[in-house]
């Protein structure tokens, strides 16, 4: 018997090292895609209070289901909605009706490799003459017509600013009188095609810049962003919001006034990775997050966060797509009041309704719930929940 055991040791110790060995050794000699820096959060809220787990989400429709592909950002004119989608399309949606107005790209499209010329059509926005202003990840800031699909080149994702190229144009905002459009730029390095790069690594090149339709001018206001994302201007228009999902906060940038100029942090250690933001009706904004940061609970993103020889090691052996599935289907809307405390959340666990949230627009009584993934759009009743 004792015979026996030491020779099941042995055969297995050999076995392990048989196989450990070689993979470790293929491990350090495989490049890594990333470069990735120790980056410092704080524990992340509790999940109590207004930020209490519920299902609140779930009680949200789904609309024109595998009829469209990922729509991503939201708007509305009158009653009929428009957004851009994942095959570079610019939607119309009236009646009931789902219709293409125009697309910057061109084809083919569905795979990761063909993003650089289909396009991404990402953050859209009505400007004053009821024409669409539309961020597209490749090919930069765009004028669209929603009635002929004229599209107008405002600024080329090609241009050099500052020394810098635009490689992921991410999210707009624009003023009432549309004179100036505030967007992001996720980063110089990363395309959106490689977002799980970009907040994975930690990489700090983003920006947020303002365009001037009247002088064409663009300029910088904000550098050394961690995954700039999602913009909106405030009520008064006196300073913007920039969500940083990497770093799971909101920034605030002073437009005009005595701060012009200045810039502070507006919330700071959110409970998941915000996406978009957009104004609700009550003078507050609106944020969606396609991850969340669990307390109590695991978060990958957190526990990851200092240690980069992890992330090396996870991306010397995995793809993006397959990290991806790791990630939990955990989708979180949170109203936050115009201070920047949270107001109500609406949650959906595990994303049975609603996945991969990317933004939640407000019309008429109703959240519409744009997704960077699935093949629909959600709607929620706000009276009900």
């Amino acid at each position: 018997s004792t015979y026996s055991s030491k020779v099941f040791r042995v055969t297995f110790l050999t076995l392990a090292a048989s196989l450990t060995v070689p993979l470790l050794g293929v491990t350090v000699l495989l490049d890594c895609p990333i470069d990735p820096q120790p980056i410092s959060l704080k524990e992340p809220p509790l999940l109590t209070s207004v930020l209490e787990p519920n299902i609140k989400l779930r009680k949200a429709e789904r609309l024109w289901e595998n009829q469209l592909v990922g729509p991503e950002s939201i708007v509305n004119i009158g009653d009929v909605l428009f957004t851009g989608t994942a095959d570079g399309k610019i939607i119309k949606i009236e009646d009931g009706e789902i219709h293409t107005i125009a697309r910057i790209g061109h084809g083919p499209c569905g795979t990761r490799e063909d993003e650089p010329t289909c396009g991404r059509p990402l953050g859209i926005r009505v400007g004053p003459n009821n024409t669409l202003f539309v961020a597209d990840a490749y090919y930069g800031l765009y004028e669209v017509n929603p009635g002929t699909g004229e599209t107008k080149m405002l600024v080329s994702s090609k241009t050099t600013i500052e020394g810098q190229k635009l490689s992921f144009v991410n999210d707009l905002t624009v003023t009432q009188d549309g004179r100036k459009i505030y967007f992001t730029d996720s980063s110089s390095k990363w395309q959106r095609r490689d977002y799980l790069f970009l907040i994975m690594e930690g990489t700090d090149d983003g920006r947020l810049l303002e365009y001037d339709t009247i002088t064409k001018e663009v300029k910088v206001l904000m550098v050394g962003l961690r995954f700039p994302n999602g913009v909106q201007l405030s009520p008064a228009e006196d300073f913007v919001l920039v969500q940083e999902t990497t770093m799971a906060r909101i920034r605030r940038y002073y437009v005009s006034g005595l701060m012009k100029g200045g810039a502070d942090m507006f919330v700071e250690n959110m409970p998941g990775l915000p996406d978009n933001i957009r104004l609700s009706s009550s003078g507050g904004y609106w944020v969606a997050m396609s991850a969340v940061r669990p307390n109590p609970g695991f978060s990958l993103l957190d526990f990851l966060s200092e240690k980069p020889w992890i992330k090396r090691m996870i991306f010397k052996l995995l793809s993006q797509e397959m990290v991806t599935k790791f990630v939990p289907k955990y989708s979180l809307v949170v109203e936050l009041s115009e201070t920047g405390s949270y107001r109500r959340s609406f949650h959906d666990p595990n994303g049975v309704t609603v996945a991969y949230v990317s933004e939640a627009h407000e019309h008429n009584g109703y959240l519409y719930l744009g997704s960077f993934r699935s093949p629909f759009i959600c709607r929620l009743n706000l009276q009900h929940v």
